[in-house]
């Protein structure tokens, strides 16, 4: 069976233009279907709260349709047309039919097609860096779960236990035979990210009475911790804050708000996991002594 692939492999790896055409298409495909995740996987852990609300209470759990990552098919919220397949190309449909229905002519979010090109623009990025070898098959899960996360952090302000955990344990699995950094350094990494951020929670809160940042915040730095190790903490923690301070004070300035605005801080971390990512020997020679 293996020989079958034998010469798929060969080519891939001799031809790095091939390789990294069929990685941005792989991306983008990828990314609508991160599109779906996005959307659909707040509603199944609200929905799964509510069930286990009422089960705790005692009470039976109306019947509901079921509703997954893969049911029911995919529908304008508008006039429920089924998306159809020639309707669902990354991208391309979008342009095709000009951003709207094609049943009801509603327009549709231009956040699709930028989720997808994004994905397939990083997808193809990861390709070029680390070329046709089994880091950039673990780099690619890693990058789709940040895009995931970002982008339901930006509209719950929740980051999903069912992605943050898995990404920690995969990080601490690929780094076992020294993948970024020794199993030992994403170990510790891993401790250390939650704790940081841990002890910032409960030192604002302390100092102000109010709760400045969620826990999935704390389980997605461990996890980038266990990816890139104790080493690269501080450049991501420093990016994502210098960041996120300069988004905060943007949207006070140029969009009226104020200070008590809540802004989700996963985004800024999964930019930092990203310049983590791309730039994690360069980051870290700016202060750890060789």
């Amino acid at each position: 069976m293996f020989e079958i692939f034998a010469p798929i492999s060969e080519l891939l790896r001799a031809e790095p233009a091939f390789f990294i055409t069929l990685s941005v298409v792989f991306g983008l495909l990828v990314g609508s279907f991160l599109n779906v995740v996005i959307h659909r996987l707040p509603i199944m852990m609200e929905r799964e709260w509510h069930a286990n609300c009422l089960e705790l209470q005692g009470k039976d759990a109306p019947e509901q349709a079921k509703y997954n990552l893969v049911t029911p098919r995919s529908a304008c919220p508008k006039c429920q047309h089924n998306i159809t397949a020639l309707e669902n190309i990354p991208v391309l449909s979008y342009l095709f039919l000009k951003g709207k229905c094609r049943q009801c002519k509603a327009p549709i979010s231009a956040r699709y097609p930028i989720v997808e090109a994004v994905t397939g623009a990083l997808i193809g990025a990861v390709a070029v860096k680390y070329g046709y070898s089994a880091t950039t098959l673990f780099a690619w899960v890693f990058v789709f779960a940040l895009v995931a996360l970002t982008c339901i952090d930006f509209d719950t302000q929740l980051l999903p236990d069912d992605i943050t955990l898995p990404l920690l344990w995969l990080g601490l699995f690929f780094n076992l035979n020294n993948g970024f950094v020794s199993l030992s350094s994403a170990v510790i990494g891993a401790m250390a990210g939650y704790l940081i951020l841990w002890s910032i929670y409960w030192l604002f809160k302390l100092v102000t009475g109010k709760e400045g940042m969620g826990y999935g915040d704390f389980k997605l730095l461990a996890a980038l911790g266990a990816w890139f190790g104790w080493q690269l903490l501080p450049a991501v923690i420093l990016l994502s804050s210098v960041i996120g301070a300069v988004v905060g004070i943007g949207m006070i300035v140029f969009k009226n708000k104020d200070r008590q605005t809540a802004i989700p801080f996963g985004p800024f971390l999964a930019l930092g996991g990203m310049a983590a990512l791309f730039y994690g020997q360069s980051l870290a020679a700016l202060y750890l002594v060789q």
